[in-house]
Parts: structure tokens; sequence; C-alpha cells
């Protein structure tokens, strides 16, 4: 993706022609992993793609819970950015009709690009991993949970029935058909959709794309499930925590990387067949697994959720199909025409900002292929289980318990702040540190409670 660094640029407007939405949604998402919005009517949308719609960059430091956290860079009352809609993703919302949806990228007033655009950011390590001769595929997996939209204070699932059970799964039939044909018809390409393991959960999966569009993905599914869930008379919760003591929702991570001789993650000599190149990557997102951490679920409630023996990956280890590994490795099926492994980073959640995560996630990895890192050993089974020694020798450590911890790695990742520029770090290290210092002491119920219906 290439979007202008300047505004006013001339703008392509070939994309409205035939517009039949009246209305156009603009999203953008903040540091702590709200999608923001302005809207504008379809006959503005011309001079908004040239001149921009006002925003107060207090957006860079506000928290889940919509107060505002002050940074060395950003924060408070003074200033304002312009949002400047990227028509080539302009979609008609079959899940709202009479509207249309683009995402945006920052600018400033005077017209230079804004330095802590998170959009922006995704593009440039995109960029970054080209000219290191690299290209990546990514795609999130969606988890959510369907609640009775009359339970208007605490979750009452919608469905029930056996994990991964088709009893599940005949409960929401025509509900999944809606979804999956909304999805569709807004240009989704929909890979897979079952029922998951905690009370009311669903999951739905999407085909790859690249870096930035595998974002802008995320933000229109996580909307268009919500949606379609309400004309259904449900309430879809993605919040990583909506029960105490349950297993929670995941945005897990899955990437791919190739170079001009193929997969990096298939056809070499290393382990599962993978390229050293395609390891070194690979090593640098596990090095820096404890800083990602805050990137892509650094939010209070997200702790929750990362606990052990519940496959969220809350271990920096990797290994083959373990999923109790927060880097999973996917080798898929072998020997079959166009067969070509992916790695899945357990970790994520929806309180992460998408843009923030694969950004971060290229950053990491392309620190491990400059700096030649090797992949270690890989894990087998629950580390949960091995003993302490075990887990010393097989250099297994758990990621971070609480947000303030996961802060602390994100503040001393020199990749990580080297990548983003000090601004766009500063403001996400006072959005997580703000949000672990005003919820330090809340329990489990709180948090559930504060964040259930934010994401």
């Amino acid at each position: 993706m290439a979007t202008p660094e300047r505004i006013p640029a001339d703008s392509d407007t070939a994309h409205i022609q035939g517009l039949d939405a009246s209305m156009v949604a603009l999203s953008f998402v903040d540091n702590a992993g709200i999608t923001r919005v302005k809207a504008v009517p379809k006959q503005r949308l011309g001079p908004a793609a040239r001149y921009g719609v006002g925003v107060s960059p207090c957006f860079e430091t506000f928290a889940f819970d919509d107060l505002m956290a002050v940074g060395r860079y950003l924060g408070g009352p003074d200033g304002d950015l312009r949002l400047i809609p990227d028509l080539s993703r302009l979609t008609e919302l079959a899940c709202q009709p009479g509207w249309a949806w683009a995402p945006t990228d920052k600018y400033t007033q005077d017209g230079s690009r804004f330095v802590a655009c998170q959009r922006h950011f995704a593009a440039r390590q995109t960029a970054a991993a080209r000219a290191a001769g690299l290209r990546l595929a990514m795609a999130f997996e969606t988890e959510w949970a369907v609640g009775r939209a009359d339970d208007v204070d605490g979750f009452t699932p919608a469905i029930d029935g056996p994990a991964y059970g088709l009893v599940r799964l005949g409960q929401v039939a025509d509900y999944a058909a809606d979804l999956v044909a909304a999805l569709e018809r807004q240009g989704i390409a929909v890979a897979q959709f079952h029922p998951e393991y905690a009370l009311g959960q669903l999951e739905l999966s999407v085909e790859p794309s690249t870096p930035v569009a595998a974002a802008d993905d995320a933000v229109l599914v996580r909307h268009t499930i919500r949606q379609v869930s309400a004309r259904h008379g449900m309430r879809a919760l993605l919040a990583p925590c909506i029960e105490p003591d349950g297993a929670g929702s995941g945005a897990h991570l899955h990437l791919s990387v190739t170079d001009d001789d193929g997969p990096l993650f298939a056809g070499g000599d290393g382990p599962h067949g993978i390229r050293p190149i395609g390891a070194a990557f690979l090593a640098g997102v596990l090095r820096e697994l404890p800083a990602l951490v805050a990137v892509g679920a650094g939010n209070p409630a997200s702790f929750l959720r990362l606990a052990p023996s519940r496959w969220a990956g809350v271990w920096q280890c990797w290994g083959r199909e373990t999923r109790e590994a927060g880097l999973r490795f996917v080798t898929g099926v072998r020997g079959t025409e166009g067969w070509a492994a992916n790695a899945e980073i357990k970790c994520f959640d929806a309180t992460g900002n998408p843009y923030l995560i694969v950004g971060s996630v290229i950053a990491a990895g392309l620190a491990g292929v400059a700096e030649r890192l090797r992949l270690p050993a890989e894990i087998t089974g629950d580390p949960a289980n091995f003993d302490a020694e075990a887990r010393m020798m097989a250099d297994v450590h758990r990621l971070p318990t609480t947000p303030a911890e996961a802060a602390d790695h994100l503040a001393a990742s020199e990749v990580l702040a080297d990548a983003m520029g000090v601004e766009l770090h500063d403001a996400l290290l006072t959005v997580r540190r703000a949000e672990a210092q005003r919820y330090a002491d809340a329990s489990a119920e709180e948090l559930v409670a504060l964040t259930r219906r934010r994401f």
C-alpha cells in the first residue's frame, strides 16, 4: 500500500462513483485498541479525501475507558489532525445498509504526514520488509462470544451446547450464513467459521493479505460481527475476558514470509523445513514477544485471559502445533500442491491496535534477520507441567503477567522504539502505563465489567 506523503494530494475519486451509500464511516484505531470514527455524507467524501476530516490528537493518549493521559510528546487539548480516507479500501457495508466505510491515515494541518500514524507505521514496516527482499502475508483470527441483547448488565450466552459442537453450530446457522455473506459482499474472503470452546464463543478466519490490508480487514470484520449480531438479537463481545474464571477470546495473528526464492517457512533444511532467513525472522519475533504483549494484549483485562493451560500462548517459546507456546509453527499438510507453512502468534487479543500489531511483528522479525538470530530449540507439551529446572534448561519463560510488566518490556525494547519512532512509542507506552496504574487494584470482576462491551 502506498499513500501520499503530503496533503492535499490528487485523489482518485473513481471509487466514489456508483456508491449507493449516503453516509461514509471513516475509522482509525487508537493506541488502546478502540476503533474511533468520524462520518461524512457521500457528497463530502471527495473533499474529505483531498483535505481530510479534522480530529484531535488527544486520541493518541486515550485509554480504553476514554480517559486521557498526557505523554512526553502527545496528549492534551491542543492541535488538530486531518484524517484522509484510503479510497482504495472504500467498502459499501452490507452489515449496515446505507453506509460505506474507509480506513484513514493521519496528517497534520500543514499537510505533512503525522509522525505517530499507526496505519502508516504498518505501511512503513511493510516497505522495510520489501526493501529487505521479503514479502509478508498476514491474517487475524477473530474470536467472540454472543450474548443475549436483553442482558444489559452482564453476560447471558445466546447459545449453548458442547464446545466445537454441531449442536452449537445449529443454533447459529442462519446467523453464520448471514455473517459470512455480509463479509463476502464487503470483499472479505472467509476461510472458516466454527463454534469455539468458551461459553457462547465463535471463531472466524479470513484469507491472508498484505499486512496493512490484514489490519484493515480486522477492523471491518469486527464491525460486521457486531452489526450482524445485533440484527439477530444478540450482542457480540470481543473483549479478552467476559467471565473472570473462563477462557477468553483472542485475536491470533497468522503470518508467512516469502522472498524471491519462495516461502521462508518451507523447503529449507532447518526444523520443519524452515529456511535460515525464516528462522531468523521467527527468532526476532520470539525475542520481542514480552514487549509485543504490550502492543497486542496490554489491556488490564487481557491478563485474565493470559493464563497457563488455556491455549492462550503465555510462554516465550515456539513449537510445531504447540498451542501453549506463544509462537506456534503451523506446517499444514505436507506434500500438497502449493503447500506452505505459517506461524501463529497466540497471545494477542482484540484490545491491540491491529496496525501496531502487524507493524511491530514485522519490525521484530526484520531485526532478527538483520542480526542473524538463531531460533532456539522447539518445545512440546505444556510448559506449565515442566518443573523449574526443565523450563530453565529449555530456556522457556513466562510472558508478562501484568500490564505494568508488559509496559516495562515495551519501554525497554530498542527494536520497537526505533521502528515506531519516539512519538508513537511514547504514546503507546503512556496509554498502557496509565491503564495499568488506574486499574492496578481492580478485581477480575471489575475488569470484566469495564471492558466487556468496549471492543
